[in-house]
């Protein structure tokens, strides 16, 4: 089921997409309250239908109940891309690498992201395959993490290099309004094969910068729940970033960041386009 967040006559609204057309969710206001209830039987959808056309998408999330957790150099080739680039960044990690974004509102498709650069010059992209988390759990068995995904979606890392730089930390970096972007949709677990093995693409004005799969984590889904998990509870609703692959514009040579104008389209096979224009 492919579930979404949107704007229709000025309301926000809840509901399950079926190619270009929409029922909407009338017993749930919000996408975070669905997660929490965990059964998606109970669900009542409206018999009509709107367009796609007709609306304006949000983030599935609009606002997250917590900041989002990612993962760092969770990719082999895009470790090894950034090596000494990054005053923390030492190679390929034994162990994960975990951060978070502030992301009070969440970015939707077709939204624009903005880009600071009357203080900044340096904002990259990091496509990324996000794990919804489904029920509240601590000390997560691996074998048991599976159980523990409510859905997936396709996020899109914003960030401002300089700043993960010269702070050497990556929070302020990685936290600058607009730059978590998520969407279009969430794609309940059921959907997709676990482990998931999809296709992750991200395009800059239709060049391809970024071309993987996702079982290609350094540190699969098992691992990051339950290592994670230790100790640290986890709640429904929570977004982990799970990593991004090579191809981010830091790792150029020279470096090619974004510019005012450009259409960054981050793609995850079976989930769809997150496609947002930069300011």
């Amino acid at each position: 089921m492919k579930l979404l967040t949107f704007i229709h006559e000025g309301k926000s609204q809840i509901g399950r997409l079926e190619g270009e057309r929409i029922h909407v969710i009338r017993n749930f206001k919000t996408m975070l309250e669905v997660i929490r209830h965990q059964n998606l039987a109970d669900l009542e959808f409206s018999p009509e239908t709107l367009e796609i056309g007709e609306i304006i998408q949000l983030a599935p999330i609009p606002e997250p109940g917590r900041n989002v957790i990612c993962l760092g150099k969770n990719y082999r080739d895009h470790a090894l891309e950034l090596k000494n680039k990054i005053k923390t960044n030492l190679g390929v990690p034994e162990e994960p690498i975990y951060f978070t974004k502030l992301a009070h509102r969440a970015t939707g498709n077709l939204e624009p992201v903005d880009s600071y650069f009357e203080s900044y010059q340096t904002m990259d992209y990091e496509v990324e395959l996000g794990v919804i988390v489904a029920r509240e759990a601590r000390d997560i068995p691996p074998s048991e993490a599976r159980n523990h995904i409510f859905g997936y979606t396709v996020g899109n890392d914003f960030c401002m290099r300089e700043l993960q730089t010269n702070h050497v930390q990556w929070f302020k970096g990685k936290s600058l309004d607009t730059h978590t972007a998520l969407g279009p949709v969430i794609v309940t677990a059921d959907e997709i094969a676990y482990p998931p093995d999809l296709r992750i693409t991200c395009t800059v004005n239709g060049e391809v910068r970024q071309d993987s799969r996702t079982n290609q984590l350094i540190f699969d889904i098992d691992r990051i729940f339950s290592d994670f998990s230790k100790g640290t509870t986890l709640l429904p609703g929570d977004i982990i970033l799970t990593g991004t692959p090579a191809g981010v514009g830091m790792g150029f040579e020279p470096s090619r960041f974004l510019k005012p104008g450009d259409e960054v389209v981050a793609e995850i096979e079976g989930i769809g386009r997150l496609i947002n224009r930069i300011k």
